[in-house]
Parts: structure tokens; C-alpha cells; sequence
């Protein structure tokens, strides 16, 4: 055998393998591409399933929002009704009735707490949160600093976090002269 005979021999057996290692490439690569392909199908998978999870979560848990919505009416009434009745009455129907819708309220907010529904109800001096409270009216206070709740006239609702009512207040004006506001935890703190 020649020198260019043997090197043409080599280079033969080189094209041969080149040849079986390009499918065996072509292989391995298209293994890897629908390997990567089938985790992000079940990472698809996963997600909507945890999506439809989420929304049914939410769904159960928000589905009592109108109902109780049409309760807090019920709750503001008894708590009116409890504020006009005499306390001082002695034993007899009025002292029954009074102590009958003393009862029936704390059943009925027993009754909130149990499903959730929370009472919002903002301490003097705390600051105003337009995500929980309803400014109704600003008024000038010499106690509480300018954007603290001086009153509330309608108590609040959140349901899982979620407000269904915010509570009604009346906030300081700008103008007021107060400094002792209460923190969002409703700890008294001072504004220097």
C-alpha cells in the first residue's frame, strides 16, 4: 500500500464516522428539544391547575360577600337599637327587651367571626386609610392631628381581607392643631 492509498483509507473511515455521529447528534438533540419541550408542557400543566385551584379557593371563600353585605344592615340596625335602649331599666319587658338585643348582636358578630366577615372599626387618633375607611366629612380638631380619624360613624367589614364595607369616618382637616395620632396598629404615637 502507498502513502495515498492508506491517507485516503483514513479519510474514508473519518467520513464514515462523521456520517454515524451526525444522527446520533441529530438524535440527542432532538431527544433534549422534546425533553425540554415536555417540562414546559407539564410546568403548563402545573400552572393551570394551580390557577383553577386559586379561583376556586377564591370562589368559595368570597361567595358569602353579598350575603354578608346584606347582613351588615341587620348588625347596624341592632347596634342602633341597642344604643336607644334604656340601660338603666329594672327588671321587667323593657330590661328583657335590652338585654335581648344585647344577645342577638354579639350572637350575630359571633356569628361574622366565625365565617370570616371582620369588624373594621378604627381607633380616635388612627390614620386615615382610604383602603379601609370612607372619609364622609373633615372637620378641625385641636386633639388629633391633620389626616387622623376623629370619629367613626359606621363601622367597617373586611371579609378574608377583602373589604366589603369600609367604615365611615370623620377625618382631622389639614388645618387641625392636634399632633397625638394613634399607629396603624392602633398604638397611641406622637408626631413631633
Amino acid at each position: 500500500m502507498s502513502d495515498d492509498q492508506s491517507a485516503a483509507d483514513d479519510s474514508d473511515d473519518e467520513t464514515d464516522l462523521a456520517d454515524e455521529a451526525d444522527p446520533v447528534e441529530a438524535l440527542r438533540a432532538e431527544t433534549a428539544a422534546l425533553k425540554d419541550q415536555a417540562l414546559r408542557w407539564a410546568a403548563e400543566a402545573e400552572n393551570t391547575r394551580r390557577r383553577a385551584d386559586r379561583e376556586i379557593n377564591d370562589a368559595r371563600a368570597y361567595a358569602i360577600q353579598k350575603f354578608a353585605r346584606d347582613l351588615l344592615g341587620v348588625a347596624d340596625n341592632l347596634e342602633r337599637a341597642l344604643q336607644h335602649a334604656p340601660k338603666d331599666a329594672e327588671e321587667g319587658p323593657v330590661r328583657g327587651l335590652a338585654v335581648g338585643l344585647e344577645m342577638t348582636e354579639k350572637e350575630l358578630l359571633s356569628a361574622f367571626e366565625r365565617n370570616g366577615l371582620k369588624r373594621v372599626f378604627p381607633t380616635s387618633g388612627e390614620r386615615f386609610d382610604p383602603h379601609r375607611h370612607q372619609a364622609v366629612m373633615e372637620q378641625t380638631s385641636a386633639e388629633i392631628a391633620p389626616g387622623g380619624v376623629i370619629q367613626v360613624l359606621q363601622a367597617g367589614y373586611e371579609l378574608f381581607g377583602r373589604i366589603v364595607r369600609p367604615a365611615m369616618v370623620v377625618v382631622a382637616a389639614k388645618d387641625s392643631t392636634g399632633v397625638a395620632t394613634a399607629t396603624e396598629s392602633g398604638g397611641a404615637a406622637v408626631d413631633a
